[in-house]
């Protein structure tokens, strides 16, 4: 089943105007509209979140705004400019997300992500990352996931949550209290639909279809339809220029998985030709099939470093050919290198040569396609005393090598996630528990040492100011040894609440 994503960017023109205009962009402290020509009127086209919230409203004609709104800055729109600068936002998801972006004019993107969401540890990871990478560049966002484009596009501008994910098969309980509005209908159609009283998508889609279809056309139910998942809606992806492209179209629709594993090996053959002749590897490749009905099955690669070594690409390819759904056969294949980087030469090996390092990237793009990116990383130190702060994970490429500042302590093979709070028997201020009570499991200590005292990180945040955690290394009965800390020095409230927690095991 097809995921969609839908991005819709309320205040698009005045984001993106702020963002070209830099620093000489209005303050966010004070409205901002843009004004255009309708005819012989002249009216606000766009407004951003503080004017909107002033009482600014699209449509509103300029001269009034300019008396009700005195503060307000009013600048001329630039229509061309924002359908160019939401093509180069298409481009950027292309790069980063997914294979099948497309423009949803003039204010958002629709995204295929279907088998992509793993590689982000799920969609509500991936849909959190998209919304938050948009953020970071200046642009508001609400994102929607379901089964359909039409679904995602009422969702994302007709929801009640900014970001929201709609369950494989719940399209129709999510659509069936948005207003019509939603179904992407003509403007003129709607007031004469809610003069028969259908507001919402759920009284139209309960009414017979003959006499609706005789007063407003084919287009009505045709949407609904779309937006349910009933009827097919095809993607038409952006391209870019910059982007290497190889494809191949047959006279004949094909559809065994022979064929097609081996017209994707040539096509990749071809790509890795034009990637040697511009000195350039691979970071990502994007299969496109194009089936008979106009569907879009898409498949992609990533590799860890740039790579053009046509048979190691080829596999990773042949490898998730088995997903492709051929429908009625495939009339298309077209490869693209969505993501390329330049390839340097390697020194030969020499008698005199140090030996070279084993090459794993072959096993670490195999693992990361199949069971996604964040299943592979190296864990290094980090100069903290904070225990949980103490190790962080990087791409399995990157050479950072870890602080050796805390290589002398000692510190449990197993750390929790999350201390746990436990129940002891201990005399204050210093003295370590005689037993404490875990996981409504009781446990004698015989043998302990510490405290090793830990001082929060005062420099992060106001609540860490003063902070104070005493460890200690417990020894039970059973020859078990936890590492448990106590919050606070003891003796002064202000250092810490004086509870107990346990946060690792020494195996």
């Amino acid at each position: 089943m097809p995921r969609v994503l839908s991005l819709y960017f309320p205040f698009w023109a005045t984001d993106r105007l702020r963002r070209a205009m830099g620093e000489a962009a209005p303050s966010r402290d004070v409205p901002l509209a843009l004004k255009g020509q309708s005819g012989n009127r002249r009216l606000i086209t766009a407004v951003d979140d503080l004017a909107l919230h002033v009482g600014a409203r699209i449509g509103m004609p300029v001269a009034k705004a300019e008396s009700l709104f005195g503060d307000m800055v009013l600048l001329d729109a630039d229509v061309s400019a924002d359908a160019f600068a939401l093509e180069k936002v298409a481009i950027w998801a292309l790069r980063q997300y997914s294979p099948l972006v497309a423009v949803d004019a003039p204010d958002g993107l629709i995204l295929d992500i279907t088998g992509a969401a793993h590689l982000y540890g799920g969609e509500a990871g991936l849909v959190a990352d998209v919304v938050r990478r948009l953020s970071d560049l200046g642009i508001t966002a609400r994102a929607a996931l379901a089964d359909s484009w039409g679904a995602a596009y009422a969702l994302a501008r007709f929801g009640a949550q900014p970001q929201s994910i709609v369950a494989p098969g719940q399209t129709a309980d999510a659509l069936l209290p948005l207003p019509v509005e939603a179904l992407r209908l003509p403007s003129d159609m709607i007031p004469d639909l809610r003069l028969l009283g259908l507001d919402t998508i759920g009284e139209l889609a309960g009414k017979p279809r003959p006499p609706l279809t005789r007063s407003f056309g084919p287009l009505l139910f045709r949407r609904i339809d779309q937006a349910f998942g009933r009827l097919n809606e095809p993607i038409e992806p952006v391209e870019s220029p910059e982007l290497i492209v190889v494809e191949r179209v047959f006279a004949e629709p094909i559809g065994a998985p022979e064929t097609m594993q081996k017209y994707t090996q040539r096509l990749v053959d071809m790509m890795c030709e034009r990637l040697e002749e511009n000195g350039l590897g691979v970071r990502r490749l994007d299969l496109h099939f194009v089936r008979v009905d106009n569907r879009i099955e898409t498949i992609f690669v990533g590799t860890a470093k740039p790579v053009r070594d046509a048979k190691r690409l080829g596999r990773l390819l042949t490898d998730k050919i088995e997903t492709v759904d051929p429908g009625f056969g495939i009339d298309r294949m077209k490869l693209i290198a969505a993501s390329v980087e330049p390839v340097g030469f390697k020194q030969m090996a020499t008698a005199y040569a140090e030996p070279a390092r084993p090459d794993v990237e072959d096993l670490w793009d195999t693992l990361s396609n199949r069971y996604g990116a964040g299943c592979l990383y190296r864990a290094v130190s980090v100069a903290t005393d904070i225990p949980e702060r103490a190790v962080r994970r990087l791409p399995p490429t990157a050479v950072e090598v870890g602080s050796r500042r805390n290589a002398g302590y000692r510190r449990p093979q197993r750390l929790y996630r999350r201390p746990e709070p436990i129940e002891t028997l201990a005399a204050l201020p210093d003295h370590p528990p005689k037993a404490f009570t875990w996981r409504r499991e009781r446990f004698r200590v015989v043998c302990a040492d510490g405290p090793e005292r830990v001082l929060e990180e005062w420099w992060r945040t106001d609540k860490e100011i003063g902070k104070v955690r005493d460890y200690f290394i417990l020894e039970v009965e059973s020859g078990e040894r936890f590492w448990v800390f106590r919050a606070g020095d003891g003796q002064h409230a202000s250092t810490g609440g004086l509870n107990w927690f346990l946060h690792g095991k020494f195996d």
